[in-house]
């Protein structure tokens, strides 16, 4: 068995299809239909100010502001949280339990403990993965273009470690219209009042 099968067999993530996060599932458990390729390409919901749009990915990304080794990544981090982070996989929907925690609190990058999200701009998105509307601050996520289904897809990792959080879409709640659909393997929540760990160096 090869690595890859190993991952695969633990979280489902090889063989998982990368759309599944672009499927919200109505009540009774019927699929919805996958976010159009048309609609993850900038065009935004009609929010009350205007069209909200998904931001355009960076031409000339910079390189992130810390550089770790695979091995020392992998030193801090789990198999399965490595293996979304920092090779791109996407969990199984309904596989964190983060996909169901409403308690106020703030999201961190899983890998640099960088605040990410607000639990104020979190909601049901009946997708089975934590989503969000809006991250804490506009430059704390970047974001670049995935081709591999065949049309283009915004995805946003950590801006400060590179680490991949997952997708965003324009089938969100106002008032922005986005659906920032993260892997909860790449995040850690801290319940309100709790301090928030330093960032890792």
């Amino acid at each position: 068995m090869t690595r890859e099968e190993f991952l695969g067999s633990l979280l489902g993530v090889a063989a998982l299809p990368l759309t599944a996060c672009s499927q919200p599932t109505a009540p009774g458990g019927v699929t919805g239909q996958p976010t159009a390729p048309g609609d993850v390409s900038g065009q935004g919901e009609q929010g009350p100010t205007g069209p909200r749009l998904i931001p355009e990915p960076d031409p000339n990304p910079a390189a992130p502001e810390i550089q770790k080794t695979e091995a020392e990544w992998r030193a801090l981090l789990s198999e399965a949280a490595y293996s979304v982070l920092f090779q791109g996989r996407t969990e199984p929907p309904g596989y964190s339990p983060l996909a169901n925690e409403y308690g106020a609190g703030t999201y961190l990058c899983a890998a640099c403990f960088l605040p990410l999200f607000d639990s104020t701009t979190k909601y049901d998105s009946a997708t089975g993965w934590p989503s969000f509307w809006e991250p804490i601050a506009t430059k704390r996520v970047a974001y670049s273009t995935d081709d591999s289904l065949g049309f283009p897809r915004t995805e946003y990792h950590c801006s400060r470690c590179g680490g991949h959080q997952g997708h965003v879409f324009t089938d969100g709640p106002p008032p922005t219209g986005l659906r920032y659909c993260n892997n909860g393997l790449s995040l850690d929540f801290v319940p309100q009042g709790q301090p928030i760990p330093a960032l890792r160096n």
